[in-house]
């Protein structure tokens, strides 16, 4: 059911005026989890300020493409903030959220080490989410026979992410290996030609392996929430 059929979809209460930005405290009830802060552009206080906003709802708290200074602002009014560095991502829990579909997992696989910031953001986005990920990385073409060692555990996952710079080959590999859903996530890692991502990008879209979808580069968060969604 739609929930633009509701009356209640647009109250006038469903937002909170901040004066530069207006938090949708609504969103919960239509996605299923809050609003989700995006750092870069805004200053340390306005994330702070979006976060305590978040917070005195008694919402969890994620705040994407954090530094330490964004962080540093934050735990300031959230005492319980945690920073993932690796991710850069900032983790206030409000409440305690069961795990999801226990036996159901995500697997988040990578080319290589380079691709570690994008895969811990979708891994750290899906573990906020309330889902189980089990981590294979660096197990690109250049050495095929690390991926296929992990074919067992990867089958045991009920959809999959392959983040993947340079020329994204991996996605299709895996793509004609598997029989999961798989959501590609192309990474700016590479030479010069790699064209920060494009080269990953276009690759992973001309996939011949069916059943590869492909998000935007670097977004490992948009393929976290993508992959829930599948598992929930």
């Amino acid at each position: 059911m739609s929930l633009i059929k509701s009356p209640a979809f647009v109250k006038n209460n469903d937002y909170e005026e901040l004066g530069f930005a207006k938090v949708d405290h609504h969103r919960i009830h239509r996605k299923g989890f809050p609003e989700v802060i995006y750092c870069p552009g805004k200053t340390p206080e306005q994330v702070a300020k979006i976060a305590a906003s978040i917070a005195k709802q008694g919402h969890d708290v994620l705040a994407t493409r954090a530094d330490k200074k964004i962080f540093k602002a934050v735990k300031k009014s959230l005492k319980k903030a945690k920073y993932h560095e690796m991710a850069r991502i900032i983790t206030v829990k409000k409440a305690e959220r069961r795990t999801l579909n226990v036996e159901h997992r995500i697997a988040i696989i990578t080319a290589g080490t380079a691709d570690l910031p994008v895969a811990e953001e979708a891994a750290v986005t899906a573990e906020h989410l309330g889902h189980k990920v089990e981590r294979i990385y660096d197990v690109g073409v250049a050495g095929i026979h690390r991926l296929m060692k992990n074919l067992p555990k990867i089958n045991n996952c009920r959809v999959v992410i392959v983040v993947a710079g340079m020329e994204g080959a991996l996605a299709s590999v895996v793509g004609g290996l598997i029989d999961k859903p798989i959501i590609a996530v192309p990474t700016s890692v590479g030479y010069g030609a790699s064209f920060k991502g494009l080269s990953a990008l276009l690759t992973m879209l001309n996939s011949c392996a069916p059943g590869v979808s492909v998000v935007n580069i670097d977004n490992g968060f948009g393929a976290a929430v993508c992959a829930a969604l599948i598992n929930r």
